[in-house]
């Protein structure tokens, strides 16, 4: 029997309601060995989605000592290539999954699907019909009334097999026919209602040519080929919970008393700033959007790797959201914090100017300059070893020379435009016209001497270097103007403007493999609408030469600016003596980068450049909205919704009409409710789908405000509510969802988490206190969510400060 490698304390999976099935199973003797699969189809390239479901496929098999399998369901020669194939393995061997020999094509099963087609239709279960596809459509009836048997139901089935060999043979046109199953028309599943098995595409397969005309539908080939593997649990987004049946009657009919795989459903995962559909993907790439499927702003996995994201943030990520039956949104700064936490420890800390202003420091001699020495991790504690090595924030330990860097401060230096302003504001602590500033590691400037444009602009600055013992207002970083490298800076920021930038659930793909059915109708283009026009500025600076005998993988902190490493596509080709190419991975904080925020407009150059994506003409808010709707915009906005909500219900009449009905029955403003109805309910009522009515969404933010419950909490009902149809609220008195505040309750998980967590307990406490994000995530996780952020900071501080 196959037992965990791990103790379930540390799978790398933790604990959910498909752990609790596999338990089970393995005890039971069901399963003696756990095989998963992760099923994508390769018709683009993999985004942030699939990179949870792989987790779930891949980690869940390694946790159990089990088997994980890379399946291509390459069904549906249309739009499929080997491009996309040989991406998809490389973007998953990048994420350190290891699937061995076990790679398959569905492809490589077109023989065995055909056979177990005829066997059905030997049995009496499957039949061919020759009814237009809208007719089909309409006989099936609808939820209020049954299907309606179509008039070929009932060919023999030698009529049947004589028309589905001829179908392969392609003796008829696309659409001519289609194999049915012959379920239940009166079943309130629609999955079950005769569903298509086979339809007639001649198109040019990648693999297998022009060989086949006829093509298995994913509900078909899906299940067989899981079990044709000896799958044992089949994990497939929510989306799928109604296939399961035409899964469990396929192997009823075709693997009865033989070992057969089973489905399992779990809620998908979207990320806010973020469109998770392939075919919408496609639309930004084809559309000229984005440079490519790589653009570094793209949520796939190529263009976190061409960014410069690790793989174990991109691991980190998906390992920390959590396994649930419900579909969520994940805040992005979830995301960003993973990569954050990743890049802290790993990246030395060098100094880039991307906005230079140049700095004459008269007192300093023209040459080489004076050789300082700089720390690549000046605010870390680096522990000496007995060996004689330093041990670094990573845990790599290194001779002393490799754990600093040296660079010149020559005559001429640059510095930061935003670190000089004209006329400073309260509390500004850099450099003014007489004011002194120290430059990192290199000593004290006094400014003597400000030299500007006939336009005003500021071109340079006289300045006195010093004593050491001099004081200063604040630290700033510099670069040698004759020994810096010239580089090119892409600062890309968030690729849409709006959370949701998404207009239909329906129009999203399941994450674990795509239907290959053309039913799913055309990409909704609206989403362009929120496109950012800021989302990559390019600027031109300089950084110190150092990084020039790093490995070119190596990831920075420029100080006080972001993370960055060298663009890997563009610095390969980069002809001689061009700039080095370097892109932001990310900022420093969960902030507006700070080139947005200059202190005086009058102190930045023109040097920068900014790039943006070519717009829909009805990009930008002005072109969205007409004289009316603007007025609508106007009023929401004063009743105190956010823009991006206003924007939305001006509109959009049935959300600000769903929004009224709920503000009847709240105590809360209209515009905490506006960011609910939008946010989380938008797309369910732009489809129909909602099932909150708003007074039930009035008493669960109102349960919100008065700190009953989190706001984790709140998505969480509200997700589970629109599957069951109960009130919100009841859900969480049933469940006994409430926000734990209690201190005891608190400081005992507090005192667990910091004593699982001895290391990083000793890193705070030596300076790193950004793991404070780290401390209270391990808290909120062992909460399931319901812990008070805010008396979580409390308790952390005041045990870890001590």
């Amino acid at each position: 029997m196959s037992t965990p490698t791990n103790s379930p304390q540390e799978r790398l999976v933790s604990p959910n309601f498909i752990t609790d099935v596999i338990d089970a199973d393995v005890q039971s003797g069901r399963v003696t060995q756990v095989v998963t699969r992760f099923p994508p189809e390769p018709n683009g390239y993999l985004h942030l989605g699939h990179t949870y479901a792989s987790f779930l496929d891949f980690q869940l098999a390694k946790d159990y000592g089990g088997r994980y399998h890379l399946r291509l369901d390459d069904t549906n020669p249309e739009g499929e290539s080997e491009e996309y194939a040989q991406g998809i393995a490389r973007d998953l061997r990048w994420l350190g999954w290891d699937w061995g020999e076990h790679l398959y094509y569905a492809s490589d099963y077109f023989e065995q699907y055909y056979a177990y087609a005829q066997e059905l239709i030997q049995k009496g279960l499957a039949y061919v019909d020759s009814v237009s596809g809208e007719e089909m459509a309409r006989l099936r009836g609808t939820v209020d009334t049954p299907g309606t048997p179509s008039p070929y139901r009932e060919r023999s089935v030698e009529e049947n097999l004589d028309l589905f060999r001829r179908m392969r043979a392609g003796e008829f046109p696309d659409g001519a026919h289609v194999l049915r199953a012959k379920i239940d028309l009166a079943s309130p599943n629609f999955k079950l209602r005769d569903p298509v098995l086979y339809r007639i595409l001649r198109a040019h397969h990648y693999r297998q040519g022009d060989a086949w005309c006829i093509y298995p539908l994913y509900d078909f080939q899906h299940p067989l080929q899981d079990a044709i593997e000896g799958v044992t649990h089949s994990l497939c987004s929510l989306e799928f919970v109604d296939n399961r049946a035409i899964y469990d009657w396929l192997m009823e009919h075709l693997f009865a008393n033989r070992p057969r795989p089973h489905q399992y459903e779990f809620g998908r995962r979207a990320l806010e700033y973020t469109v998770v559909s392939k075919r919408k993907l496609r639309k930004l790439v084809e559309g000229g959007h984005v440079s490519g499927w790589d653009d570094p702003r793209m949520p796939t996995i190529a263009a976190l790797r061409r960014r410069g994201v690790t793989p174990e943030a991109v691991r980190r990520f998906a390992a920390g959201i959590g396994v649930s039956r419900t579909n969520r949104t994940v805040d992005i700064a979830v995301l960003e914090h993973a990569i954050r936490d990743d890049l802290n420890t790993r990246a030395p800390r060098v100094m880039a100017v991307l906005r230079p202003l140049r700095v004459v420091i008269e007192n300093l001699p023209e040459g080489d300059g004076q050789k300082v020495s700089l720390p690549y991790w000046p605010h870390d504690v680096i522990k000496e070893s007995p060996d004689g090595l330093v041990a670094l924030p990573s845990g790599e330990r290194v001779p002393p020379e490799q754990a600093v860097r040296f660079a010149r401060l020559t005559r001429e230096v640059f510095i930061e435009q935003e670190d000089f302003a004209l006329t400073p504001s309260p509390g500004f602590k850099r450099l003014s016209p007489g004011g002194r500033v120290r430059l990192r590691g290199a000593g004290v400037i006094e400014c003597q001497e400000v030299i500007q444009d006939d336009a005003g602009e500021v071109n340079e600055l006289r300045c006195t270097l010093l004593p050491e013992t001099e004081n200063a207002k604040g630290v700033i970083h510099w670069v040698s103007a004759s020994q810096a490298l010239r580089a090119e800076f892409r600062l890309y920021d968030r690729l849409f403007t709006v959370p949701s930038p998404e207009e239909g659930a329906s129009d999203i793909e399941p994450q674990d493999g795509e239907i290959s059915d053309a039913s799913l109708g055309p990409v909704d283009t609206d989403f362009l609408a929120y496109l950012n026009p800021d989302s990559l500025h390019i600027l031109h600076g300089f950084v110190e030469s150092s990084v020039l005998h790093d490995p070119m993988d190596t990831r920075y902190q420029f100080e006080r600016t972001g993370y960055f490493w060298r663009d890997p596509t563009e610095n390969v080709q980069r002809p001689s003596g061009a700039p080095l190419v370097f892109n932001r991975i990310i900022t420093l904080r969960d902030s507006k980068p700070r080139e947005e925020s200059a202190p005086d407009s009058k102190n930045r150059n023109s040097r920068s450049e900014r790039t943006r994506p070519p717009q829909p003409a009805s990009a930008g808010a002005a072109p969205l909205l007409t004289p009316q709707q603007q007025a609508i915009y106007s009023a929401w906005r004063e009743r105190g919704t956010g823009d991006a909500e206003a924007l939305v219900l001006a509109r959009e009449a049935t959300l600000a009409a769903w929004l009224e009905e709920a503000a009847v029955h709240a105590s809360v403003s209209v515009g905490i409710l506006a960011g609910w109805v939008v946010n989380e309910l938008g797309s369910a009522l732009r489809d129909g789908s909602n099932r909150i009515s708003p007074a039930a969404l009035a008493q669960l933010v109102a349960r919100l405000q008065d700190q009953t419950i989190t706001a984790r909490i709140a998505k969480e009902v509200l997700a589970q509510a629109q599957l069951s149809g109960e009130d919100p609220v009841q859900i969480v008195e049933r469940e006994g969802r409430r926000t734990v505040s209690d201190r005891a309750t608190l400081m005992a998980v507090v005192d667990r988490v910091m004593a699982d967590s001895p290391d990083k307990v000793q890193a705070y406490r030596s300076g790193r206190t950004g793991l404070i994000g780290f401390f209270t995530g391990q808290v909120m996780r062992a909460t399931g969510g319901q812990a008070d952020p805010q008396r979580v900071a409390e308790l952390l501080h005041e045990k870890l400060d001590t």
